[in-house]
């Protein structure tokens, strides 16, 4: 009765692997502004460093990074390979909608980004009533450990164009509809709107491909400010994911010095285990 107890128990542990699972973090990690005086990007960057090690993504979609930002996440995070351009140019110019990939986990099959606008393959484009020029990067990974293929897009909405975002939540599902069709796939992003608003209706309609917010309705707010208990934090970055996957241990990450957070979004974290 012993071994078939510990047998069960192992089996238990055995059932979900890690090789199965894929932790997922979306991180608007705030762009190196000298408006920000004291929690400019020289003064926290080593946090922010501190805060992916410690929570240790396997796929990190990123917000607001500026090129020198990039940079600095690439040499101080070197396990971390990277997709996507600046939104100005397609090239370095502007903030970085980027991923970051295990680079010992992972190798990328297709990746590109395109412009949230009317004309979403011209760099630099915008269309609606969005204030500035928006982007997703997406990427195709083959994850070396079950060598099943995966979709990921990451993005970050307009903060002032009500219909930008949802036009926007409109190009993202059909992206993912027709770059994912028939496999995995996980969307994160800084998507400037709460669960009440149209765009999470777009994203999360039954238009296309069936998505999951894995998020429970009590998940704290994720847009808070940099100063701990500055204002009542806000829920608008979110991790989607496709029936493909089981989601669990959602957290929102709300390290900090006891005055500030390393930016002024908290990360938001969720394990994903591709379902048999």
């Amino acid at each position: 009765m012993r071994i078939l107890s510990l047998f069960l128990l192992l089996s238990l542990f055995s059932a979900v692997s890690p090789a199965q699972s894929i932790k997922v973090m979306t991180y608007n990690i705030r762009l190196d502004t000298p408006a920000d005086s004291a929690n400019q990007w020289p003064r926290r960057a080593d946090k922010v460093f501190a805060l992916i090690r410690k929570h240790n993504p396997d796929i990190l979609g990123i917000q607001e990074a500026i090129h020198h930002q990039l940079t600095d996440l690439l040499k101080n995070l070197p396990q971390y390979s990277f997709i996507g351009v600046g939104r100005d140019d397609g090239k370095t110019k502007g903030e970085y909608s980027a991923i970051l990939y295990k680079n010992d986990r992972f190798t990328v099959s297709a990746q590109s980004t395109f412009w949230l606008s009317e004309t979403p393959d011209v760099p630099g484009s915008k269309s609606w009533d969005a204030a500035i020029t928006r982007v997703a990067s997406w990427g195709r990974l083959i994850d070396e450990n079950t060598k099943v293929e995966l979709l990921i897009i990451n993005t970050h909405f307009d903060h002032i164009g009500t219909m930008a975002r949802t036009k926007s939540a409109e190009l993202i599902k059909h992206a993912a509809t027709n770059l994912g069709l028939n496999i995995p796939v996980i969307i994160t992003g800084d998507f400037n709107c709460t669960r009440e608003e149209s765009p999470y209706a777009a994203i999360m309609g039954p238009q296309g491909i069936v998505l999951t917010d894995p998020a429970p309705v009590t998940a704290p707010g994720t847009y808070c400010g940099f100063k701990v208990s500055g204002f009542a934090c806000k829920a608008i970055d979110y991790i989607f994911c496709s029936r493909h996957w089981s989601p669990s241990l959602y957290t929102v990450v709300q390290d900090n010095d006891g005055k500030y957070y390393p930016s002024d979004h908290l990360p938001v974290m969720t394990t994903l285990v591709l379902k048999k």
